[in-house]
C-alpha cells in the first residue's frame, strides 16, 4: 500500500513537472536580447576605492544559484513565503561573510507567485548590502519572473541580457553581462557574466556556449564567466572545455575531485572562467547548504603585464584615506 501511494506520488510529481516545463517554455521572455536596468541601492560599502602605487588590487567574486529561494527543498511552490525570506536571509548572511564585490546568481526570482511575489534580486541586494545589481528575466509570463543577476559594489555599466533561443529547451536559460572597472584602474575595464546552461543535454549546451561566445566576441573585454554551466570538465564535448578554449579562459584546478558544488550527484556544475589578463589567487567552494548547490568564491587579482601596462599609462587611482 505504501509503496503504490509513493509510486503515485512520485508520478504525479513527474507529470506536475512536466506540465511546469511546457508553460515555462511557453512564458520565456519575448525579449530575447534585452537592455535591463541597472539597480543602485544606498549602501556604505560601496565608497572610493583605496590603495597606494605599491598595493595589487584584487577582486572577490562568487557565483551561486539560489534555486529560487527554496533552499535544499524540493520546489519553492510547496513552501511558505515566510520560510521564502527565512531562506534568502541566510543567502544574505553568506554573502557578508564572504565580502564580495560581485556575486553572479542564478535561478533568481523578480515578483514570482511560486517564490512570495516579490523581487529577490533587490532583497539580497539591501540584506547583503550591495551598491548595485542587474537582473536578466530568461522567464517573464504566467505570473513568473527570474532569470541570471549580478550584485556588486562597483558600478556596472553596458548590461545586456540574453536568453536563449527557446526552441533549444523547454527551460528558458540565458545570461546577464555587465562591465566593471577593476578596483584602482579605472581604465581597465571587465564584462562579468553570470550565466546559467540547461540542465539536460550537452549538445543544447554546446549550442547556447555558442550563442553566448557570439555576444561576447563583440563586446571584445577581458571576461570573468561565472554560473550553473550543468557541464563538467571530463565529459566528452564538455562545455566547460568548450568555453575555456573558443574565450581562451582559464579555470581553476579543472581536473580536481575535491571542488564538487552539486552534492546531490557529486558533480562540479558551477564554474569561474577568467580571461588571461586575470589570475586566480585563491578559490575555495563554500560548504554552507543555502541551496542545491554551493557557493564557488575566487579571489582575483591582474595578470603582472596587464598591471604594468595600466600603470605605465598613468591608470592607477590613488587615494589617500580620510
Amino acid at each position: 500500500m505504501m509503496r503504490n501511494m509513493l509510486t503515485k506520488t512520485a508520478l504525479l510529481c513527474s507529470g506536475g513537472l512536466l506540465l511546469l516545463s511546457l508553460l515555462l517554455q511557453s512564458c520565456a521572455t519575448s525579449e530575447l536580447h534585452s537592455t535591463p536596468a541597472v539597480q543602485s541601492y544606498q549602501n556604505p560599502h560601496s565608497g572610493v576605492f583605496v590603495s597606494d602605487e605599491n598595493s595589487d588590487p584584487a577582486l572577490t567574486v562568487m557565483t551561486l544559484n539560489i534555486a529560487h529561494g527554496r533552499g535544499d527543498s524540493f520546489h519553492q511552490l510547496l513552501q511558505r513565503s515566510d520560510t521564502t525570506l527565512a531562506n534568502l536571509e541566510t543567502i544574505a548572511t553568506l554573502f557578508k561573510t564572504t565580502d564580495a564585490d560581485v556575486i553572479a546568481l542564478q535561478e533568481a526570482d523578480g515578483p514570482s507567485f511560486w517564490s512570495g511575489n516579490f523581487d529577490h534580486v533587490e532583497y539580497l541586494a539591501n540584506q547583503a548590502s550591495f551598491g548595485h545589481s542587474v537582473r536578466g528575466a530568461h522567464v517573464d509570463g504566467i505570473g513568473l519572473s527570474y532569470g541570471t543577476a549580478l550584485l556588486a559594489n562597483l558600478e556596472l555599466q553596458d548590461a545586456q541580457a540574453i536568453t536563449f533561443d527557446p526552441a533549444l529547451s523547454p527551460v528558458p536559460k540565458g545570461f546577464v553581462v555587465s562591465t566593471i572597472r577593476w578596483p584602482g584602474m579605472p581604465c581597465v575595464d571587465i564584462d562579468v557574466v553570470s550565466i546559467h546552461l540547461d540542465f539536460a543535454s550537452e549538445s543544447v549546451r554546446r549550442k547556447q556556449a555558442m550563442e553566448l561566445i557570439e555576444t561576447l566576441h563583440a563586446r571584445n573585454r577581458p571576461l570573468i564567466i561565472m554560473g550553473d554551466l550543468n557541464s563538467e570538465w571530463q565529459l566528452q564535448n564538455s562545455s566547460v572545455q568548450y568555453l575555456s578554449q573558443e574565450l581562451a579562459l582559464s579555470a581553476y584546478s579543472p581536473e580536481r575531485a575535491d571542488l564538487d558544488t552539486f552534492p546531490a550527484f557529486g558533480e562540479r556544475l558551477d564554474w569561474i572562467l577568467i580571461s588571461p589578463e586575470l589570475k586566480f589567487r585563491s578559490y575555495r567552494v563554500l560548504a554552507d547548504v543555502v541551496s542545491d548547490h554551493r557557493g564557488v568564491v575566487a579571489e582575483l587579482v591582474l595578470d603582472n603585464a596587464t598591471r604594468a601596462s595600466a600603470v605605465q599609462d598613468s591608470c592607477s587611482l590613488v587615494k589617500a584615506a580620510h
